[in-house]
């Protein structure tokens, strides 16, 4: 090998160390640079674009959201929602599945509000296990973008001039954000922004129940005629679960209109026994499982087990004091259709309601078909000579094989002893008021998972109140 290339390899050999040792020199700066750097802008945790926000949010170390910033409004929200997978609306201690825990798990999500316990939240209705909404409404205060205010408007402390003259924007598209974070089947519908003194619950004008059930062998007119002795103000302790334990002592409600018909109007003339009717009822406030109990009745008088006039004897709890023994209605037909309110303007977007109205479509399509699927299975073996079951599949529990009247039943314990029961155990605890008349109080160990006896939140409560709880 000649020496002119032994040269050349050598001078290789020098540049290939000089570029070995600076890159253990840079490689060493690197190091140094990356020892004095917080964690959470590590290099192995920064975005290519050094972007130090995105390695914050990885790290969990974001900056908290500043609510004080914000204005909040005071609106209402109507939902509708398909309650057969809950365990009813209301949170629950022994479950979180609820449509309530859900909706507050979206609120939170989108940063809407920051805490339920500041929120000033209150609802229309408590629906129970199984029990859908179709006009469900609630108020509380979200987050605002209205600097320059509005109705229901509260603008933050230590406002700037400036700010607070800023051009009006449109506000937060509060349907839309919730409904990205919600189930399926729940869904926020329109909202309306509302003066700050304005409930849910206390403001609400009438509330419309519907219960859906095929004719079978029931009498339908029968079960029409005798709804109607559900109107007017009557005591519906016989009609109802007593909560007494939660200070439930006024079983006095206003029944506005009763009625039984047939969900398509041509039916009326018919005979077919899968045609479908609805029980629609409407009052002022409903107690816990009124309007199951009123449709138990209702189908033991369709059934012929039952006249009429056992709705009478049943409200008249002077000679009936205590409720007889019987199943109520199961709860899937349950709906709480409507809700209504006096000078609230609804804000519909429409780009949202088309988008229910298709989801609820593609449901009714799969529910319908497959209803009609058995259907025509039914029919089949009623053509091979099969006699058709006249049994009632809408109450609840088995069906005697004797049928024994409602006034020979034993009984459920009557108002007092109840009362007495949750005194000795310290739920409620009794007060003479100075003109001499009794006040029972919440006592000591009673559960306030339902806080709301008065607009004002007090905890007592006295026999000439009406507690208007929703809990069918």
């Amino acid at each position: 090998m000649s020496a002119d290339v032994m040269q050349r390899i050598k001078q290789l050999e020098d540049e290939l160390e000089k570029l070995r040792s600076q890159l253990k020199e840079n490689a060493g700066e690197d190091m140094g640079m990356t020892s004095c750097s917080p964690p959470s802008e590590s290099p192995d945790r920064m975005m290519s674009d050094g972007n130090t926000r995105s390695s914050k949010k990885k790290s969990g170390k974001e900056r908290p959201f500043d609510f004080g910033s914000h204005p909040h409004r005071h609106v209402a929200l109507k939902l509708a929602y398909l309650g057969w997978a809950y365990q009813g609306f209301a949170v629950q201690e022994n479950t979180d599945n609820t449509v309530e825990a859900r909706l507050f798990e979206a609120l939170l999500k989108t940063r809407l509000i920051q805490e339920r316990q500041s929120s000033n939240y209150h609802r229309c209705g408590r629906t129970d296990k199984g029990v859908s909404a179709f006009s469900q409404v609630i108020t509380i205060d979200l987050r605002s973008s209205q600097f320059c205010g509005g109705l229901g408007v509260t603008l933050p402390e230590n406002l700037d001039l400036g700010t607070k003259s800023k051009t009006s924007t449109s506000e937060l598209p509060y349907v839309k954000m919730l409904n990205r974070v919600l189930p399926q089947d729940i869904r926020i519908l329109d909202w309306a922004p509302v003066e700050q003194g304005f409930s849910a619950r206390f403001d609400c004008q009438s509330r419309t129940y519907r219960y859906y059930f095929p004719r079978g062998s029931l009498d339908v007119e029968l079960m029409a005629n005798a709804a109607k002795r559900y109107e007017g103000t009557h005591d519906f302790r016989n009609l109802c679960k007593m909560d007494v334990g939660n200070g439930v002592l006024q079983f006095e409600r206003t029944i506005l209109s009763a009625s039984v018909r047939p969900l398509q109007p041509q039916q009326v003339s018919s005979t077919e026994q899968y045609d479908l009717f609805v029980f629609e009822i409407k009052g002022l406030a409903f107690l816990y499982h009124q309007v199951r109990c009123m449709m138990a009745v209702l189908l033991l008088i369709g059934q012929k087990l039952e006249a009429p006039e056992i709705i009478d004897q049943l409200l008249d709890v002077e000679n009936n004091p205590r409720k007889p023994q019987y199943s109520m209605a199961v709860d899937y037909p349950l709906v709480l259709y409507d809700c209504h309110f006096e000078g609230v303007t609804w804000q519909q977007e429409m780009e949202e309601l088309n988008h229910v109205l298709s989801s609820l479509q593609r449901h009714w399509t799969q529910s319908a078909v497959k209803a009609h699927v058995l259907l025509g299975m039914i029919r089949g073996l009623e053509e091979k000579g099969g006699v058709s079951s006249n049994h009632c599949w809408l109450v609840e529990g088995s069906r005697q094989k004797n049928y024994r009247p409602l006034l020979e039943r034993p009984c459920c314990e009557s108002l007092e002893s109840r009362i007495n029961h949750f005194v000795k155990r310290g739920r409620l605890e009794r007060e003479e008021g100075e003109n001499g008349d009794e006040t029972i109080h919440r006592g000591k160990k009673s559960k306030h998972s339902y806080n709301a006896c008065s607009p004002s939140g007090s905890s007592e409560i006295s026999k000439q109140t009406i507690e208007k709880k929703e809990e069918d």
